[in-house]
């Protein structure tokens, strides 16, 4: 895999050091494909911090971020009373990039980090983080995997297909176009799901919300709605496990559009 040069990432790196205790945001890198022109991916993990990537009219992955106090969700230990703290400007975040798959790893657990990505429209995204983050999505077209877990997910003139998740937060999705054979999912624990799709939308619905109401403006076919059962037969035990799902066709069915929500509303709209 290759890597980005690595003296332009030091340079960078110690620029940004003299800048930190001034600003707390700043270019991290650009980085080169190896097809411009060509459909891409974007891989971001991180822990800490929020996730934002927008389309352009360039060619090139450009990477910025803004961050935190540097603390996180570290906690000072006893024995330092009456000493000073010193401004901790350590960083460690990498990009690499092959094929037009560009991986971002910031491995800065404990310190707030926010990114902002700009890539070529014609890229999935394949993101996630965990505290203190949103992550939004704008004018992607392409296959895009979003996980969140104390925090939302909003993505907006969006094409393609979509998967995404997340434990404490809303998911708001408008799509322009989509893979009209695309299976797609959207589910979060504890928030509300609200969808958009093209009005020529043709999908099997599976849709289900415990403490919530399900939505829709489409003239969708609900079919009987028997429940759903599980089995699992393994290490001796064996478990029957039954769930209520409503499910219907619009515009006469197609891949299946999977909406799952424990405490909240499920909106699916059409345009």
């Amino acid at each position: 895999m290759k890597k980005l040069n690595m003296l332009g990432i030091v340079m960078a790196f110690l620029f940004a050091h003299s800048l930190m205790g001034q600003e707390k945001s700043m270019d991290l890198f650009t980085i080169p494909l190896s097809n411009p022109g060509s459909p891409g991916k974007l891989v971001i993990e991180q822990v800490t911090g929020s996730i934002h990537v927008e389309a352009y009219e360039g060619t090139e992955v450009v990477v910025k971020a803004s961050f935190g106090d540097g603390r996180g969700h570290h906690r000072t230990k006893g024995g330092t009373s009456g000493l000073k703290r010193i401004q901790n400007s350590s960083m460690d975040i990498s990009a690499e990039e092959k094929n037009n798959v560009v991986v971002v790893d910031n491995d800065q657990v404990n310190k707030v980090t926010d990114l902002e990505v700009k890539v070529p429209k014609n890229f999935s995204l394949k993101l996630g983080t965990i505290n203190e983050g949103e992550i939004s999505v704008k004018g992607i077209n392409g296959e895009m995997e979003i996980t969140n877990v104390n925090g939302g997910i909003t993505m907006e003139a969006v094409s393609g297909s979509a998967t995404t998740d997340t434990v404490n937060g809303d998911i708001k999705v408008d799509f322009i176009t989509i893979d009209q054979n695309a299976n797609m999912a959207f589910s979060s624990l504890n928030g509300d799901l609200d969808i958009t799709f093209p009005s020529s939308l043709k999908a099997d619905v599976k849709a289900k919300t415990d403490m919530g109401d399900i939505f829709t403006d489409f003239d969708m076919q609900v079919g009987s709605n028997q429940p759903e059962i599980k089995k699992n037969n393994s290490g001796g035990t064996y478990k029957v496990q039954l769930e209520q799902w409503v499910r219907g066709k619009i515009n006469g069915g197609g891949p299946e559009m999977l909406f799952k929500t424990f405490n909240g509303n499920i909106l699916i709209k059409s345009k």
